[in-house]
């Protein structure tokens, strides 16, 4: 046969298959990826072996071998021959198979999710490869493993899965939770998790006052921590903004962004608000970098009194809260000055409602310590106030401008409860100068302005013109009177070509179909003094309208009905946005 011509063309074949080889190594040095085969025992060391069957003789894809149980460094990934030393062996295969135009005898493999590893056959299946064979025969061992594994999979995937397979076997969750699926995209991060089991089993033991078992902290850390965080991701579309990964590699950052802002900020920090946050803050999405990067350069180029407003409604799209219970979070900014203490007073009036949480904000100027002696005894005075009304509430203490801390961490709440010490001056420039003029303006939440005395918020007046915000106010005039068991008034003052008797139908029909009573009142004259008048004949205690509804210069110049109402008014105003 060696001197055949079929034994010499096979030769010439082995001898480009060594070249090809030998160029795929130089390659492989180059980018720093391995050519080798895949390790057997490498593999199912990683994977955990679960169990073996034998599935016979079976047509196999030839480019689905991968895997060696012995030569794994003899061949490439693709079966090109590594030595000189296989040249006999080789041509003598594929000699046989053009002389005798029967194919190839059948190879052993196992068989490890998609991937085939060779037992014995390895020049065949080389042979195959350089034949262009489709499949070949083999008699097939199937091994199951913790884990699937794919012949596609790169050396991190190889990493991860092994990873998985241990964090299985540790914790038992396939077994335990059979539709558990915890990818991770992230080498490292298994443990991670089983970290957080593990702290979760130490205060499980110091909750009960017992000894936890593993088996127990496995399943309440499952169903009581990795679902609702795994909920609010789903919920929330925040997959999207983080292509390429999965929910557990969100549950992980969640967490870790989670456990960052209540370090900081010493607040209780909800999965929902957390993962909203973290897709604001750290989304490699083209239109969110693109966001941030506009924010900057808008808030270093424009003054604050021509901040210009959130979008209508947009409050509501970011909410951290469901329809059921709109406002689970409120921020309440405080001064530690006697009058600053009216804000907390109004919100400790909200936060009767079930699952309302309190987060304080205290703004110590730029550069000052935020664990000063005054910071403290401020801090200490709101968890006192807050613990003889039974109020859960938390003060966080942070350095910069207060406007602008005041809306950025807004964001992290459902609404924002202020005090009203300084309303917008009646001067145009002194109005542009007003810091709560500029909260107005930039908060992404409705604001409560508490102007002194606390309101039972029980007596509501809509001041309603029509506009996008007044809508929102809408909005949540038929939530509160609704939630609160409050009286409801809607005042709308007509003016031609903009408020007309059609639209205070419109706004009839929406109350109806919502089965909220409601009183209206329509006036003629200028909006805010007949807000102010009806507010006192009809003893209202609330006031909701929309927030500033043209642009900061043209209010600025003519003035703005909200300003005009909180000059005077001596009930809290509810600003919608």
């Amino acid at each position: 046969m060696e001197n055949s011509g079929n034994y010499l063309s096979a030769v010439e074949d082995f001898y480009d298959e060594r070249r090809m080889a030998a160029l795929q190594e130089v390659l492989g040095r180059i980018s720093g990826k391995s050519i080798d085969l895949y390790s057997f025992d490498d593999v199912t060391s990683k994977l955990r072996i679960t169990g073996g069957i034998d599935r016979g003789l079976n047509d196999i894809p030839v480019a689905s071998i991968a895997g060696s149980v012995s030569r794994y460094s003899d061949f490439t990934r693709n079966f090109l021959p590594r030595h000189d030393s296989d040249l006999t062996r080789w041509a003598k295969v594929k000699a046989a198979v053009l002389e005798t135009q029967v194919g190839l005898p059948p190879i052993e493999v196992y068989q490890v999710g998609d991937t085939y590893f060779v037992k014995d056959g390895h020049h065949r299946v080389s042979v195959a490869r350089r034949l262009k064979f489709e499949t070949i025969q083999a008699y097939v061992i199937e091994i199951q493993t913790r884990v699937p594994f794919s012949s596609n999979s790169s050396p991190d995937e190889l990493i991860l899965a092994a990873e998985y397979a241990e964090f299985l076997e540790r914790t038992r969750i396939d077994l335990l939770y059979p539709q558990a699926v915890l990818k991770l995209t992230v080498p490292g991060y298994y443990q991670t998790l089983l970290e957080h089991i593990q702290v979760h089993q130490y205060f499980m033991g110091l909750d009960q006052k017992r000894d936890i078992t593993w088996e127990e902290a496995v399943r309440h850390w499952y169903e009581e921590v990795y679902l609702p965080v795994q909920q609010a991701i789903q919920e929330r579309g925040i997959l999207r903004e983080f292509p390429g990964r999965t929910e557990t590699d969100l549950y992980v950052w969640v967490s870790q962004h989670k456990f960052e802002l209540e370090k900081e900020l010493g607040w209780n920090i909800s999965p929902e608000v957390a993962a909203a946050d973290l897709a604001n803050k750290s989304s490699p999405r083209l239109s969110r970098k693109v966001q941030r990067l506009g924010k900057k350069v808008y808030e270093s180029l424009i003054p604050d009194a021509l901040e210009t407003n959130p979008p209508p409604g947009q409050w509501r799209q970011n909410l951290n809260s469901n329809e059921a219970r709109l406002f689970r979070d409120i921020l309440v900014p405080v001064n530690g000055l006697e009058e600053g203490w009216n804000a907390l007073d109004q919100a400790l009036v909200v936060a009767r409602m079930p699952s309302v949480l309190l987060k304080g904000l205290y703004v110590v100027p730029p550069h000052n310590p935020i664990d000063s002696e005054t910071a403290n005894a401020v801090r200490d005075e709101f968890r006192r106030r807050c613990q003889n009304t039974g109020v859960d509430g938390s003060l966080a203490v942070v350095s910069g401008e207060v406007a602008r801390q005041i809306c950025e961490w807004a964001v992290l709440t459902d609404l924002v409860i202020l005090n009203l010490a300084h309303p917008p001056a009646e001067q145009i420039f002194l109005r542009l100068e007003s810091g709560f003029r500029t909260i107005i303006r930039r908060c992404p939440r409705p604001l409560l302005a508490v102007p002194g005395k606390v309101s039972p918020l029980d007596r509501l007046l809509l001041a309603y013109d029509g506009s996008p915000k007044a809508k929102e106010a809408l909005y949540l005039s038929a939530y509160l009177a609704g939630r609160w068991k409050a009286s409801l008034a809607v005042l709308t003052t007509l003016e031609p070509g903009r408020v007309t008797r059609g639209v205070l139908k419109s706004v009839e029909k929406y109350f109806e179909e919502r089965g909220v009573e409601s009183k209206f009142i329509t006036m003629k004259g200028a909006p805010a003094e007949n807000i102010l008048s009806v507010v006192e004949s009809e003893e209202r205690n609330l006031i909701l309208m929309g927030g500033y509804g043209f642009s900061p210069v043209v209010e600025a110049v003519l003035g703005s009905t909200v300003d005009q109402v909180l000059r005077s008014s001596n009930v809290p105003v509810l600003i919608c946005q």
